[in-house]
């Protein structure tokens, strides 16, 4: 496979899940890796849990007011603990969040016939497929494989370029019980405490593997193995074949069914299964691949696009990140995207949908306070909207347990959402219970999809509904203080402590709790004027968002992280949960709140210079969205930069920390205890290069609002816009040309920003372009429903210092 943007290759074998190459059809994922001889495909199926039994969420609510006057008297300590404690008097039974474990493992082993030479393992990205090929004296080998979103198998071919060459042995096993992480939430049941019972059997060329659970529960796969030429022979475990010219495998995994009713059911899908590896992968293909290719960056530089990922690696190792690397990271964003969001199904969570471990990190879960909504920042403005469609079903299915979650904790109507979860959305424990903002922060989406789609009908039936129940939250939650404004009490901003003796969890005022208050209220009047509803609670959500209390600065010029007095803030932490009015949310820009525009700037400059040592993968990733937003290009790449050099495996997956211990981040784990792959960094750096490409919110774009002096000339295809604007961008800041594409879903005026004074602009349509009153790099569009416009314009001043070849 040719090594470009649309894929990787890498000349190292992968002896660690960690850096197998994936793939994946939304629901199934595949991490195929080993050597030569053996190669191991661990098995992902996104719906195995290991489930316990879901607790009842005791009624504490009687003691908020003194968990409140706790606070208003100063006891932070005293304070963050309390509701805690309530819980365990009321005998809590809450065990954790049920971790994602993997399916189990396809083996293929071979014996090797001379010394290997041009050893390549790669994946394309375009296709979905990985390959693994090697020579062996004059016979080339392969192994090709494929997650189908046609047919929901996974698809193996093992082939050589001399006839009846392939030798192999393969089966179906139990995944491995002794490598499981003991880091984050979740119980370690690593080893024999794992409850799966598992059984294996080969008859024929047929093999098949069944898992129960302790509950009974089962799940479990079928695989068929189909060899052109040889001999086939079993042993009732393993499938041998020997002397064939080609092999194929096809698999089929069921999952929370009993196995009685799954296997013939997969038996009749395998019977009526073509066995051609080009006919199958091709109805695979003709899904997938429309998916990727709806959008595209192109940085104009070939350093890089030719090399293996070994390679750019090793020079982003070394300082130099070529632009190739970021390219591919780009791509491989909405790649994994793709292989693991699909309608119908749940949401990518913590590990998108790959897992080798029992226990993993966190559980592998839905951590509502920053991740999971990374993981879906790319969606929208990438072109994949459908994407996010199991969020949505996956977050609507909480409700139950959101409602039960405000009512018991806080006796409130609405929706209060844990800070992490999986099977159930109860609460957790710990300190975690002071955090309201969590069904505010969910409900971001859900409006940002709207402004992307323009889908009325989603509008009505899932964005209102939501928000409305957020509101309801906020309307019984908040009460009005002495000066008038309204109280968070208690607040916390994730998951950070305010500098004051012995820190604490349960605060006043956070920032955050504040900005998704105003925007989710915000959002929600908008909407209902735009449904034309008569909504009896207009007047009192207006209220509210008038009365929250301002965003203030500090001594060192920077937002107040909390904007309670007492609390003084604390810049070594990886959360910047307080920069929300910017980043994620759009409340604060430069055109409507300068001063506090600066202020986001100082905040974020401390966390990356004071508390570098306290970040993360996935916080450098959300410091680069932050400085994309500010207009600081350089300062974006920077952050890039700086996890491509700390938190990026062989296999371009992101890790929560250095796993070197190298110093740009902070260091959790040791060697039996290795930092964790988690997926949501690789989501946010797509993230941050679209959002340095173009901001968008309705009524206003800003093309190339933050590109560094490394990207002087480039292209962009099919990114999406609020407003429902597709946009495509070529620019070349060495000749101060710039070239923008638009085209409106709907008709609409928007004010375009170009990245300097506009010297000459031509259209090549009758689209009105005027003059706009925030200055010479601004004008105001008049666009028509279906209309293309493109624009051709010279910049009169380089707003960017490009660097010398």
């Amino acid at each position: 496979m040719q090594t470009t943007t649309s894929g990787m290759t890498l000349r190292q074998p992968a002896v660690r899940w960690q850096d197998a190459l994936p793939t994946g059809n939304g629901t199934l994922g595949a991490l195929v890796h080993g050597h030569i001889r053996h190669e191991m495909v661990i098995l992902n199926h996104e719906a195995l849990w290991l489930r316990r039994a879901k607790p009842t969420v005791p009624d504490i609510s009687a003691h908020l007011p003194e968990l409140r006057r706790l606070l208003a008297a100063g006891q932070y300590q005293q304070a963050t603990g309390f509701l805690d404690a309530k819980l365990r008097e009321a005998h809590y039974a809450y065990q954790g969040v049920d971790p994602y474990h993997p399916a189990f493992d396809l083996l293929v082993e071979m014996e090797t016939k001379a010394a290997f030479t041009h050893y390549r393992r790669s994946v394309d990205f375009s296709s979905g497929e990985v390959e693994v090929t090697w020579r062996e004296g004059d016979t080339t080998f392969r192994r090709q494989l494929f997650v189908s979103r046609a047919d929901d198998l996974v698809v193996m071919r093992i082939s050589a370029d001399r006839p009846g060459q392939i030798d192999c042995r393969t089966t179906l096993a139990a995944h491995e019980t002794k490598s499981s992480v003991r880091m984050g939430v979740g119980t370690d049941v690593s080893g024999p405490a794992v409850p799966i019972t598992f059984s294996s059997t080969a008859t024929g060329t047929e093999m098949t593997l069944q898992a129960r659970y302790d509950d009974g529960n089962a799940y479990g796969g079928l695989a068929h193995v189909f060899p052109q030429g040889g001999v086939t022979a079993t042993d009732g475990e393993y499938v041998t074949v020997h002397g064939a010219d080609e092999v194929l495998l096809v698999l089929a995994l069921y999952a929370n069914e009993a196995s009685e009713e799954a296997l013939p059911r997969l038996r009749d899908t395998l019977a009526a299964t073509t066995p051609e590896y080009a006919a199958l992968c091709a109805r695979h293909v003709a899904l997938h691949a429309p998916l990727f290719a709806r959008m595209t960056l192109n940085l104009h530089d070939d350093a890089g696009r030719g090399q293996s990922t070994d390679e750019l690696l090793m020079q982003a190792y070394d300082g130099d990140v070529p632009a190739g690397l970021l390219e591919r990271l780009f791509a491989f964003g909405r790649y994994l995207l793709i292989c693991s969001s699909r309608p119908g199904g749940l949401p990518a969570n913590l590990q998108g949908v790959w897992n080798g471990d029992y226990a993993p990190a966190w559980a592998s879960d839905y951590h509502n306070d920053e991740n999971i909504q990374m993981n879906y920042w790319p969606a929208l403005p990438g072109h994949l909207p459908e994407t996010a469609l199991p969020y949505f079903d996956y977050y609507d299915a909480s409700l139950a347990d959101y409602r039960n979650n405000a009512q018991a904790i806080f006796g409130c109507r609405g929706i209060l959402a844990p800070i992490a979860q999986s099977t159930s959305g109860v609460m957790h424990g710990g300190p975690w219970l002071n955090w309201t903002a969590g069904a505010g922060w969910l409900a971001q989406l859900y409006y940002d999809y709207w402004l992307f789609t323009g889908d009325r009908t989603f509008l009505a039936t899932r964005a209102v509904p939501f928000m409305r129940e957020v509101a309801l939250f906020y309307e019984d939650f908040l009460f009005a203080g002495a000066d008038g404004t309204l109280v968070f009490s208690p607040s916390l901003s994730p998951e950070n402590v305010p500098d004051i003796p012995g820190g604490s969890y349960a605060t006043l005022n956070a920032t955050m709790d504040v900005a998704i208050a105003k925007e989710v209220l915000t959002n929600l009047c908008t909407a209902v004027a735009e449904l034309g509803l008569a909504e009896e609670h207009l007047p009192r959500w207006r209220a509210m968002v008038a009365q929250m209390p301002a965003y203030t600065l500090n001594e060192d010029g920077a937002v107040k992280e909390w904007l309670h007095p007492e609390l003084r803030d604390n810049y070594e932490h990886r959360h910047q949960s307080h920069l929300y009015p910017v980043f994620p949310g759009f409340e604060v820009t430069e055109e409507s709140h300068p001063e506090l525009f600066a202020g986001m700037r100082t905040a974020v400059e401390k966390r990356l210079v004071v508390g570098l040592t306290s970040q993360t993968g996935w916080s450098l990733a959300h410091m680069a969205n932050i400085y994309a937003r500010l207009g600081d290009g350089d300062r974006a790449l920077e952050c890039l930069e700086l996890l491509t050099r700390s938190c990026l495996g062989a296999n371009l997956f992101t890790y929560h920390n250095d796993w070197r211990g190298q110093g740009i981040t902070c260091h959790w784990g040791g060697p039996h205890n290795p930092p964790p792959f988690q997926i949501d960094a690789n989501f946010g750096m797509t993230a941050a290069m679209l959002e340095m490409l173009v901001f968008s919110k309705p009524g206003l774009l800003k093309l190339l609002p933050a590109l560094p002096a490394r990207w002087p000339h480039g292209s962009a295809q099919g990114m999406l816009c609020r407003g429902g604007i597709e946009l495509a961008l070529t620019w070349d800041m060495q000749t101060g040309t710039l070239q923008a594409t638009l085209c409106a879903r709907h008709a609409q005026e928007v004010t375009v920003k170009f990245p300097a004074p506009v010297h000459t602009l031509q259209t090549t349509s009758a689209a009105a372009v005027a003059m706009s009153p925030l200055g010479p790099a601004y004008r105001t569009l008049t666009l028509s429903a279906g209309q293309s416009v493109t624009l051709d314009v010279n910049l009169e001043a380089l707003k960017m210092t490009v660097p010398m070849e």
